[in-house]
């Protein structure tokens, strides 16, 4: 996903300048009324049944899909160093589009994908050798130009890492790709492009680019920008803004047809989200609030390639005829003369067991288990002089560890629970040290507790680690490309026009009086949903009040210095950020966004957690308690 704003930019801003070419104008443009998009894929190996879904029942007029995050230009990386002809999603064009290809070329849907990862052209080139053999013929673009690994010498003494300031770490680096926007799409599109295929670029750009091809929004119309790049942050995680990880899951029927969200925009920017008819989940002001909090960070600064957005005042209304909402409010300024960049370099070796234990005080005998295999492990180490691992992670499930000093103990005397796992993930820089660990992993069912039953997935494997590293980079010294088939078509320019700097909103750290009190004492399940995840190491809260009327009881309690001290185990005590939790006022939803900085322990593929992407800390904030409050009407 997009990444957080939570460092202050003061560079100056850009629009797009396009190479001279004669493009549509508005008086050659035939107009649409209204653009439907469904978005069909929210990662890689999201559902194979959302495309034929929106195909079959959607109405839609764009089918998009966003693969890509971190984690998955990672993964993609390693495939390529195996095959050069892999580094893109396969499911894109295996399970999605081989299928429902015909559907899509006779109702005349238009697809958007950036499952081209860190190989797009031979993605299109499969893509199109499957539309052959089913007699198809489509017009396919790809886009390219956001791989900069050819830059790494002439940059690597200038990059410092987003946040931390750090320089470029003497590594070796297997990925380095800009994040895009939504212009290089939109000009596929224009060139006549039925299916565009990309590499990275922001989520939202696959949903953006079309509404400026339909609706020819010019680059400076930001407030249109801004609505669009809503509409499609809020449908780029495919179900998760239909009902899906929904804090009132309960209440939500049919997870096994769930419908796919779509959104039906207006050339004003005004869009309703909804799904297809007869399907299941849930659509309702709730579900999509969650899902306009996930993953941000200042909300009144939203940092996008083609524009500056400011989600504080957006406006979430139920549609009279049901499962749709409109959402309006969003608002933009420029966008800064910065790309993204994340790049993913090697670090080391990891190994992750993951050991069943049944009977009475399992979690005990689950973590003394695993701290006599580790000893066993640094004896040998220490007799064949080789060095202790970097880093240990041992947890059992349900020990409620990442809870803190919050954590429940269950049963008398603390027996817990009689049926638990050992998660054990550790790091070396020598892939031997891992196997010697894994070795030993099965003699602890016959000489340490009972009840250790199976080790999940077999022996483990060592493999390597690949770290992140993002920093900015000038938009000015980038270009992208556009293919038409195998044919360059067009080159893309970013260059420097008007500038000024990025506006963020302070911290909410107000502290609230004469709030009424009682002896009644909530948790914030009861006052609130919540929804939570990640980008790098750093992890974001969103807070939605139930009832308007909660929001003051949530300014006054659920304080950033609160949320830290509920949360404060999983921070670096040794390495502790100036500002670790962060809260940002969303008064247009009766919400609050909490930025908790480098909490994930490393993150994504680095951390050894088995949450290394902050997915469940918002339901864990559910159980914050509120104490002395007044009779509320819940």
């Amino acid at each position: 996903m997009i990444p957080f704003n939570i460092v202050k930019l003061s560079r100056p801003m850009v629009h797009y300048k396009l190479l001279q070419r004669t493009v549509c104008t508005t008086s050659t443009y035939n107009q649409k009324s209204n653009v439907r998009i469904g978005c069909a894929s929210g990662f890689w190996g999201d559902s194979a049944v959302a495309a034929r879904q929106l195909v079959q029942k959607g109405k839609i007029d764009y089918l998009v899909f966003d693969y890509l995050s971190e984690i998955t230009m990672s993964l993609l990386t390693a495939a390529k160093r195996k095959n050069p002809d892999f580094g893109y999603a396969p499911d894109f064009v295996a399970a999605a589009m081989k299928p429902n290809l015909k559907s899509i070329s006779e109702n005349g849907i238009k697809v958007i994908s950036n499952a081209g990862g860190i190989n797009p052209k031979a993605c299109s080139a499969e893509l199109q050798r499957v539309a052959e053999q089913q007699g198809i013929k489509l017009e396919i673009a790809t886009v390219t130009g956001d791989d900069m690994m050819s830059l790494m010498k002439s940059i690597r003494e200038s990059v410092k890492e987003m946040g931390s300031g750090k320089a470029l770490p003497d590594a070796r680096f297997v990925s380095m790709n800009a994040y895009f926007g939504a212009e290089p799409i939109k000009r596929a599109l224009d060139l006549g492009a039925q299916i565009v295929v990309t590499g990275r670029c922001v989520d939202s750009a696959v949903v953006l680019a079309p509404l400026m091809h339909e609706f020819n929004w010019s680059p400076s119309d930001y407030d249109r920008l801004a609505a669009g790049s809503l509409a499609g942050h809020l449908v780029e995680c495919g179900a998760q803004s239909t009902g899906g990880i929904f804090t009132d899951w309960q209440t939500v029927d049919g997870w096994d047809n769930i419908g796919f969200p779509i959104v039906d925009c207006k050339e004003d920017g005004t869009f309703t989200l909804t799904k297809p008819p007869g399907t299941g989940g849930l659509v309702t002001p709730a579900t999509v609030a969650e899902q306009l909090t996930y993953e941000i960070g200042d909300p009144s600064a939203y940092v996008l390639p083609d524009v500056t957005c400011d989600f504080r005042n957006v406006n979430i209304t139920p549609v009279e005829e049901g499962e749709s909402v409109k959402v309006v409010g969003a608002k933009g300024r420029p966008p800064t003369d910065s790309f993204k960049v994340c790049a993913t370099y090697l670090d080391g070796n990891r190994i992750t067991a993951v050991c069943c234990v049944g009977g009475k005080r399992a979690i005990a005998k689950a973590h003394k288990t695993a701290n006599a295999i580790i000893s066993r492990v640094r004896g040998i180490f220490k007799a064949l002089g080789m060095a202790d691992f970097k880093r240990v992670h041992v947890q059992a499930i349900g020990d409620e560890a990442p809870y803190g000093k919050y954590a429940r103990k269950y049963g008398q005397n603390g027996e817990g629970p009689r049926e638990t796992a050992i998660w054990m993930a550790l790091e070396h820089d020598d892939k031997m040290a891992l196997q010697i660990f894994a070795n030993e992993i099965a003699p602890a069912g016959t000489g340490m507790a009972p009840g250790l039953s199976a080790i999940v997935g077999g022996r483990p494997k060592p493999s390597p680690i690949l770290k992140l590293f993002s920093f900015l980079h000038p938009k000015k010294d980038l270009n992208a490309s556009v293919y038409l088939g195998d044919k360059f078509a067009e080159e893309i320019k970013f260059s420097d026009m008007e500038s000024s700097g990025v506006e963020t909103s302070t911290e909410d750290n107000s502290i609230i009086k004469n709030v009424p009190t009682g002896t009644k004492t909530y948790i914030l399940e009861d006052l609130a949903y919540t929804r939570s995840g990640d980008k790098g190491n750093s992890a974001n809260i969103g807070v939605i009040a139930r009832n308007p009327s909660f929001v003051t009881y949530l300014e006054k309690y659920l304080t950033q210095e609160a949320v830290f001290e509920y949360f404060q185990h999983l921070f670096d005590s040794s390495n502790m950020p100036e500002n670790p939790v962060i809260r940002y006022k969303i008064p247009g939803i009766n919400g609050f966004n909490f930025v908790l900085t480098d909490c994930l322990g490393g993150g994504g593929v680095t951390s050894l957690r088995p949450d290394p992407q902050g997915k469940a800390l918002g339901q864990m904030l559910l159980d914050f308690e509120f104490n002395n409050m007044p009779d509320l009407e819940l």
